[in-house]
């Protein structure tokens, strides 16, 4: 094995999450090498971008919950830096989110969840059927009432992904185009990465930012890492033509025959509608079934969405942890930290995953923040 160098901080995986770890770890000083064959690509290629941790909240998520709204808080001044560093767009709009009900029961469910919402001291406000029709028109006549949230937003992933690219290459991180083929692990301690080229990468720490491939990684040692498990998301996007639009104003979701439906109108034109989840292992075929969900589901909520273009069709992986919360900070391995394990939270917690990991790897100190989040909360022996 040829040498390939050393670095500081060595993230395998050139998703979002990586590459936002990488730019903000440059930032405070950090030598950084992202190992990734397509740095930019990922689950962020696919997902919707709703910043929503408000109306994904799932009851027993509390601790998720302040996670999501601190990143949520950083979301508008990291979309500016990254923006103002690259001069690109990141497409992130602060349009919030309205949550809606199709029927007796799902208005109930609905109902609960906003007394959920009041208990915690979350900003959502109740609307009726005819007021929730009217901040959006396009809604059908049958629903039942709704929950305004405006703080939940969105970005877009593509767009966000390609800046960040930029940004790490603007800021001096080394984007390595390859793939991580072993851990490389000596006295106890991580030591860097083979790679696919047949060289050595050592570094003073490893990150596995590999979404649902990081505990794959040969070399890992047993218990070290939960198994991180795929969960398979189609996702349809549209296009408005001009004089339908606006067609939405903000972002809109429902439960639809049990399954959960969202909206995502960009300012562009472009509709995003998503997302079916299904536990397939990585198996990310588009399919006819699929599809044929997305629209009958987004057709009873918004009627005049048949009338629109169809001009993609994609499926993506989210990363599953066994408890659905990401894995942040140092494993029980020396020399080895995580940032996976965000399933369906991922352009959600980018800024604050980046900045709690970068703030460990730059200080040693473990944030408050993120100690709910560590990966040894799995752990049960190191072998």
């Amino acid at each position: 094995m040829e040498p390939a160098g050393h670095t500081d901080v060595a993230v395998v995986g050139g998703g979002i999450i990586g590459l936002a770890l990488a730019w903000r770890a440059a930032q405070r000083g950090l030598g950084v090498v992202v190992v990734d064959p397509a740095p930019g690509g990922g689950a962020a290629q696919v997902a919707a971008g709703m910043l929503a941790p408000v109306t994904e909240l799932r009851y027993g998520e509390e601790a998720l919950l302040a996670l999501g709204v601190a990143s949520n808080e950083r979301y508008a001044a990291f979309a500016a830096e990254l923006e103002e560093a690259t001069g690109l767009p990141t497409g992130y709009r602060a349009c919030g989110t309205l949550a809606v009900a199709l029927d007796s029961d799902d208005r109930e469910e609905l109902r609960e969840l906003h007394a959920f919402h009041q208990r915690l001291g979350l900003a959502s406000h109740w609307l009726t059927g005819r007021e929730a029709r009217r901040l959006e028109p396009m809604l059908a006549p049958g629903v039942r009432g709704g929950l305004h949230v405006t703080d939940d937003h969105q970005v877009d992933g593509r767009r966000l992904a390609a800046a960040l690219v930029e940004a790490c290459e603007r800021q001096g991180v080394e984007l390595r185009r390859a793939g991580a083929v072993e851990l490389l692990a000596e006295g106890g301690r991580a030591r860097g990465v083979r790679l696919d080229d047949g060289t050595g990468l050592t570094a003073d720490a490893v990150v596995l930012a590999a979404g649902p491939h990081s505990h794959r990684l040969p070399g890992l040692p047993a218990g070290v890492l939960p198994a991180i498990r795929p969960v398979k998301g189609q996702i349809l996007r549209l296009r408005i033509p001009e004089p339908y639009r606006p067609f939405l104003s903000r972002n809109v979701r429902a439960v639809v025959r049990g399954q959960h439906l969202y909206l995502v109108p960009r300012e562009d034109g472009e509709l995003v509608i998503g997302a079916t989840s299904e536990e397939q292992g990585y198996d990310t075929t588009v399919t006819a079934g699929g599809v044929y969900e997305l629209l009958r589901d987004a057709h009873e909520l918004v009627p005049g969405i048949t009338e629109l273009p169809l001009v993609e069709t994609s499926a993506g992986l989210r990363p599953g942890s066994p408890d659905n919360a990401p894995l942040i900070g140092r494993t029980a391995l020396p020399g080895l930290f995580a940032a996976t394990g965000h399933y369906r939270n991922g352009v959600l917690l980018t800024p604050v995953t980046a900045d709690l990991l970068a703030q460990e790897l730059a200080t040693g100190v473990t944030p408050d923040l993120a100690k709910p989040f560590s990966p040894t909360r799995f752990t049960t022996e190191v072998c």
